[in-house]
């Protein structure tokens, strides 16, 4: 019994010690990206779905990006349950020109094409000129973004989350105090609105950059790989990686798609009904920072233990993170409800703003618990243990056969309010609950991608 408590308490003791560190971060991201929404808010209501619609295309991007290194994130975390160092490095170089590949086509999408691209959501010419000057600055720290983000999810996969985590405050508190100053022209500089508000995120980036690599290579340790060793791939390394990562990349592509499909959607209702799905989704953020640090959690605990042949204790960790999950989600949708309306106070909202606003968040808390389950058991067990194309076929099935043909029907021919329009989109994590579960309860998921290595 006291050798069972001490393995339990070792269990808790490393989801703190992983999941806390990523929620902290992503708490402190979605919290300043609420104040930056916020400060935009200030313009007006044209500018929130200005900037929201941009933004829709770097969330594309970073999904993929989220992809490509989350498939790396499951060698990297079975590697180190190895401790195979060179591998882990491989890993890494192989991520970094991925995604520095992916990163330069949307780079010059971007910079290029900026009407172009804003122009599938929306015909507002005012609102696609300020969303134009955003995009065209912003998507230069995408590059910057990929390397960042192939560091921060190596070091979390070998347990050091604390790195980036350290690194993105710094980072997001420099991006909001830069907001302040060039939206509004505080200190002396010139006001530049929302092209402000894009040059902030730009230098941002760059300040995250520095901080990352100059932590890992100080460091000396695990990923502070030379470039010889970063680019040190053999054909048969390199499709191993695609094979089991092709369908995670999909998986957030489609999904990112999927959203990018959502927003189109209600935007066919109304640029005002945007911006409260803008704002609402930037609210609900901040309640699912811990859904991501324990998906997280569970993918490197259950990676690693696969990694070190321990396979019966990685399906126990799966049993409790299936338990764990939609109660943290049930605490999360009743903060939420709870906390709404105070949130909102902080905007500066009409009053059919703030009834749509409301309204989904409402419908996002009543969903949370299933939420977050859904989010543990496709990123945290289906894709450590290798089952990528379930995770696939599950993800991208229920977006594109449920969400998105609910999106435009409640938006363009049941001509729903904003709100409804949401709780029937999200049916389809419903749906997925219902596929998902029996196929951890088959423990067919779990394999070994690095054995043959």
């Amino acid at each position: 019994m006291i050798k069972k408590f001490s393995k339990d308490k070792r269990f808790y003791k490393n989801i703190l010690t992983i999941a806390l560190p990523i929620a902290v971060q992503n708490l402190i991201s979605n919290s300043l990206n609420m104040v930056d929404t916020m400060m935009i808010g200030k313009l007006g209501v044209t500018e929130i779905a200005a900037v929201g619609i941009a933004n829709q295309y770097f969330f594309f991007f970073a999904l993929i990006l989220f992809g490509i290194n989350s498939g790396a994130g499951i060698f990297v975390a079975q590697f180190w349950g190895q401790k195979d160092i060179k591998n882990i490095r491989r890993m890494l170089g192989l991520c970094l020109i991925t995604g520095a590949s992916v990163a330069m086509i949307f780079t010059i999408g971007g910079f290029c094409f900026p009407e172009q691209i804003l122009r599938l959501f929306l015909k507002n010419s005012h609102v696609i000129k300020l969303g134009s000057n955003y995009l065209r600055i912003v998507c230069l720290s995408y590059i910057l973004t990929t390397i960042s983000f192939a560091y921060a999810f190596a070091c979390r996969s070998i347990g050091k989350a604390k790195v980036p985590m350290y690194v993105s405050i710094i980072a997001l508190l420099s991006n909001t105090f830069l907001n302040y100053v060039l939206i509004f022209g505080n200190f002396g500089f010139s006001k530049m609105g929302v092209e402000g508000a894009a040059v902030a995120t730009l230098v941002a980036r760059i300040i995250e950059l520095i901080l990352i690599l100059g932590a890992v290579y100080k460091e000396k340790g695990v990923l502070a790989a030379r470039l010889h060793q970063l680019t040190d791939l053999s054909m048969s390394f390199i499709k191993r990686y695609f094979k089991t990562s092709t369908p995670v990349i999909l998986n957030e592509g489609f999904w990112a798609l999927g959203m990018v499909m959502y927003s189109l959607a209600y935007a066919k209702i109304g640029k005002d009904e945007l911006a409260a799905a803008q704002i609402a989704n930037t609210i609900q953020g901040i309640f699912l920072v811990v859904s991501m640090g324990l998906a997280n959690a569970t993918a490197i605990m259950i990676g690693n233990k696969i990694g070190e042949s321990e396979e019966a204790l990685g399906i126990t960790y799966a049993k409790r993170f299936s338990v764990i999950a939609p109660l943290v989600g049930l605490l999360m949708g009743v903060g939420l409800f709870l906390a709404a309306p105070l949130i909102l106070s902080f905007f500066s909202l009409g009053a059919k703003a703030y009834n749509d606003t409301r309204g989904i968040l409402i419908v996002m808390s009543i969903y949370m618990a299933i939420k977050v389950f859904n989010t543990t058991m496709i990123i945290g067990i289906l894709r450590s243990g290798g089952d990528t194309k379930f995770a696939l076929f599950l993800e991208i099935g229920s977006v594109w056969l449920v969400g998105v043909p609910l999106a435009f029907l409640g938006a363009l021919v049941w001509k729903l309010p904003i709100y409804y329009v949401v709780a029937i989109v999200s049916l389809e994590e419903i749906l997925k609950v219902f596929i998902g579960v029996p196929r951890i309860i088959s423990k067919k998921w779990m394999r070994n991608v690095v054995s043959s290595i």
